[in-house]
């Protein structure tokens, strides 16, 4: 657990300093000013991920998770100028974006039909989310590629860091008035195609990349396996797309891009909850490979186990600071009104979060067994309740309805994912230490919110941040919550000398 530690710490510090210099994006994204980007305009760029997410599921035709879960026979077995794989993986990829244009360019009209009178938008720069979102499927082979060789520092950089100094770099150009709205969507459709060309460029200089014609053994003798595989995989992706994105356009339909933007705000904020949990998946998913074709179930068990105690501290000493000053935040930088009617999604969205957190790495423990199949049964079953269940509460109770049909799913989703590992494989991950951790957060919120509650201004964020932080750090050692945090301390007295 030490490297996934190591490399999770490494990886969620610059994913932060994505999310500050996002932050900073969303300043100028919301703030009230001259050269202040509207609601609507700010609500199309998430439309753009949003449709990209959706573009990349399906043109990756479910190669992706291959990568990193056959990767390990491609290195027992071959020499590096050998490996075929991403030779397929690009090549197959390259065929699933093609199909995308074609059924992109089909669709426009119903894009037209449902969009065009409360967000145009959409309509007007439909054809530039194409762009986007190829180079979201691109980029995201190249990680997979990384998850696989476990160099994902580099590739959580270029994603969560390097891909908003980008955006910064536009943003400012736009609300400073160099460029026109029109001339930064038409940046904003190839920064994925920018951070794709820099990560396959480290990787060919490094010598990690190569792209031999030659079909190997480990290929002849795993492609029907892969490619069995990769079908189940590639519904299940696109099942898991359609429910993480579906709000956003189901919104749009019915309230237009400026409720889009409004729950794209709240969905910033619920997310900060996540950024650990996403670098430890990145970490552990080649870890996890070589573990279950080395048939050592002990060390899975045990990094599943990990991972349920250590994300949920992380997610509950996050939502708690989040919760606590968001309010304040918002008027302190004097965003625009509009936002804070997302105050309460996210609340809920916070909850989501600590339920997918505290429930660890269920998803790439199953994902890189021989069990992958469950991936797709379980993501039909999110699907089939979630799709019903948000277009109803969307359209009766508008982006609150959108939360808690999230909550539901993502609660159910989880459930039967915990039930699946437990009965097949004896692994219950929670202990007591678990009911005490949030124990532990509830208290501390509690405490910090009743004793706080007349500061207002900075010095109230930063003094309820402080005391419920120290809270929370100190309640965790003293009650000895989690084994990685008696060892991290070991070795910062190690490391300077302290007895």
């Amino acid at each position: 657990m030490g490297s996934i530690r190591r490399q999770t710490i490494q990886s969620s510090i610059l994913v932060y300093i994505g999310f500050f210099i996002g932050a900073i994006n969303l300043y100028y994204y919301t703030r009230i000013g001259n050269g202040a980007f509207t609601p609507e305009q700010f609500g199309l760029t998430r439309i753009f991920f949003d449709f990209s997410q959706n573009m990349y599921a399906f043109g990756s035709l479910g190669i992706i998770p291959v990568i990193y879960k056959f990767y390990p026979y491609y290195k027992d077995n071959l020499e590096a100028h050998e490996i075929d794989l991403m030779t397929w993986a690009l090549a197959v990829s390259f065929i699933g974006f093609l199909l995308v244009l074609l059924a992109g360019y089909w669709f426009q009209p119903f894009f037209v039909q449902h969009f065009s009178k409360g967000s145009k938008l959409i309509v007007d720069y439909y054809y530039w989310m194409f762009p986007f979102a190829m180079g979201m499927l691109l980029f995201s082979v190249m990680e997979g590629f990384c998850w696989a060789l476990q160099k994902t520092v580099m590739s959580n950089f270029l994603k969560e860091t390097g891909l908003r100094i980008l955006t910064l770099i536009i943003v400012l150009l736009y609300y400073f008035r160099y460029i026109s709205f029109d001339q930064f969507i038409h940046c904003f459709a190839f920064l994925y195609l920018a951070i794709f060309a820099i990560v396959a460029w480290v990787l060919y200089r490094s010598k990690k990349l190569h792209f031999p014609l030659k079909v190997s053994r480990v290929t002849k003798k795993f492609k029907l396996k892969m490619f069995s595989m990769q079908a189940l995989i590639f519904g299940g992706t696109c099942i898991a797309s359609l429910a993480a994105t579906i709000d956003s356009f189901i919104i749009a339909k019915f309230q237009g891009l400026a409720v889009v933007a409004v729950f794209g705000v709240a969905q910033y904020a619920a997310n900060l909850i996540q950024v650990p949990q996403r670098s430890i998946q990145s970490v552990s998913a080649g870890v996890l490979s070589r573990a279950w074709k080395d048939k050592n179930m002990p060390e899975i068990k045990r990094i599943y186990q990990r991972s349920c105690i250590n994300l949920l501290l992380i997610a509950l000493f996050l939502f708690g600071n989040i919760w606590l000053n968001i309010q304040p935040a918002l008027e302190a930088l004097n965003i625009q009104k509009t936002y804070e009617s997302g105050l309460a999604v996210v609340f809920i969205l916070g909850m989501v979060r600590i339920i997918d957190a505290g429930t660890g790495l269920n998803n790439i423990v199953i994902g890189t067994s021989t069990y992958w199949r469950f991936d797709f049964l379980s993501g039909v079953v999110l699907l089939a309740f979630r799709l019903p269940l948000t277009y109803y509460l969307i359209k009766n109770y508008g982006i609150i309805g959108s939360a808690f049909a999230e909550l539901a799913a993502f609660a159910l989703y989880n459930f039967i994912r915990f039930e699946f590992l437990r009965r097949k494989f004896g692994m219950q991950p929670f202990n007591q230490n678990n009911l005490k951790a949030l124990v532990l957060g509830v208290l501390s919120f509690g405490l910090v919110a009743l004793l706080m509650s007349q500061f207002s201004g900075w010095s109230g964020m930063i003094g309820r941040s402080l005391i419920f932080s120290s809270l929370m750090i100190i309640g965790v050692i003293k009650g000895n919550l989690t084994p990685d945090a008696a060892q991290m301390i070991a070795q910062f007295k190690s490391k300077w000398g302290i007895k």
